[in-house]
């Protein structure tokens, strides 16, 4: 670990569980499923009719001084976000930010509900919406973000689909210890619960028809669903320089390729990604005290995720609470990183670990201490966030409390 320190000054969110962040972490701390009766605009026949799925929004009564025809729904979720975290700053009253702040977003498909409005438009003979190419940009959220805020930096989307936002914070991270950039605002945004996205999942036979159980005996499939989450990240002195309060720090990032099978979860990739962080971070893994697992619910990623923990930690996991909150807020796809960030920052300040819900009965393949269906309290000074996704990419952030 070289350089400068990246520390959390603040964060932002808006999920199912409400606007906010305190929402989300109240949601995730008392164990409240975010799982809802889907509300479609057509029907595609789906099968699953549930997911974590955010109430339409007004965007012109959110946004009134805002040209809200150009903003998908994963932009004003990212907004929305990025609203919270920069008021959480103390930085409300500073833009423009100038070219010392860049903006990092990831989103691992991005305004899914904007390109389907689009070809279902065309296949109806209808005239396309003029605006449908600068709101289904992937870039759109970052750009709109740099735009309210006066961020000149450098400003780009990462999408690499469930890793999007963690390998976001990891290069927000580096970017700050490098001295490319004194501040970073950095998040991860999804809205994917549209009629055609859920039948594309519903297709693949990985999403479950009742409950998402993550390292549960039985479990069935993952909860799909949509939020939005964004961090502040500064350099450690230019945060004390003004006087903010530090929230958390970032200690380490590792991200790896499986380079192997596009679906299919690697044992080493994980490892790896879990192993390099904790060097970039300079810990041994006894120092870890909580693990926010990437656990989806599906059979194979909880089972290798596990595997995996236990190769990384040793004697320490018999020790080690590893919880999944994706039961809560859904799995977030190209948003779950930052979301689970957020929820980590939170778990680090109040001593308390987040229960993974749904919980039926233990699997010998899934051998951890997953904090079955109700959290603890505990002091807590150094946590893990995992994030593995399809296509073989992964990604772990080790995160600090701040004092």
């Amino acid at each position: 670990m070289t350089g400068r320190q990246a520390v959390i000054t603040g964060i932002g969110a808006i999920s199912v569980a409400g606007l906010g962040v305190e929402a989300l972490w109240n949601a995730a701390a008392e164990g409240v499923s975010g799982a809802r009766p889907l509300i479609l605009s057509r029907d595609v026949g789906n099968a699953v009719k549930v997911a974590a799925q955010i109430p339409e929004l007004d965007l012109p009564q959110l946004f009134p001084d805002r040209k809200t025809g150009f903003y998908d729904r994963a932009t004003a979720f990212a907004l929305i976000a990025a609203a919270e975290a920069v008021k959480d700053a103390g930085l409300a009253d500073a833009p423009p930010f100038g070219n010392r702040t860049s903006v990092i977003v990831g989103t691992g498909i991005g305004s899914a509900g904007s390109i389907e409005d689009a070809i279902l438009n065309l296949g109806a003979g209808k005239r396309p919406d003029p605006l449908t190419v600068p709101r289904s940009m992937m870039s759109a959220s970052a750009s709109h973000i740099g735009m309210t805020y006066g961020c000149t930096g450098t400003t780009f989307v990462i999408s690499s689909a469930c890793a999007s936002s963690s390998q976001a914070l990891g290069m927000a991270m580096m970017m700050v210890r490098s001295g490319l950039a004194d501040r970073v605002i950095v998040g991860g945004t999804e809205a994917i619960v549209t009629p055609g996205g859920m039948k594309v999942w519903e297709a693949m036979r990985v999403l479950s028809p009742d409950l998402c159980r993550p390292f549960s005996k039985g479990r069935n499939g993952l909860l799909l669903g949509e939020a939005g989450a964004v961090l502040i990240v500064e350099a450690e002195e230019v945060a004390k320089a003004r006087g903010a309060r530090i929230r958390a720090r970032l200690l380490g990032y590792g991200t790896t390729s499986d380079a192997k099978d596009i679906l299919r979860p690697d044992l080493d990739g994980a490892s790896d990604a879990m192993a390099a962080a904790l060097d970039d971070a300079g810990l041994p893994p006894s120092a870890v005290s909580y693990v926010n697992a990437h656990g989806t619910g599906t059979v194979l990623n909880d089972t290798t995720e596990s595997e995996a923990l236990n190769r990384i930690f040793g004697d320490h996991i018999a020790n080690l609470p590893v919880s999944s909150t994706k039961p809560v807020h859904g799995h977030t796809l190209g948003a779950a990183g930052a979301v689970e960030v957020v929820i980590t920052v939170r778990a680090l300040e109040e001593g308390r670990i987040p229960p993974t819900i749904n919980h039926a009965a233990a699997d010998p393949n899934c051998p951890i201490d997953c904090v079955p269906n109700v959290g603890r309290r505990q002091p807590l000074s150094v946590a893990m966030s995992n994030s593995f996704a399809f296509g073989g990419i992964n990604a772990a952030l080790v995160i600090g409390r701040a004092a």
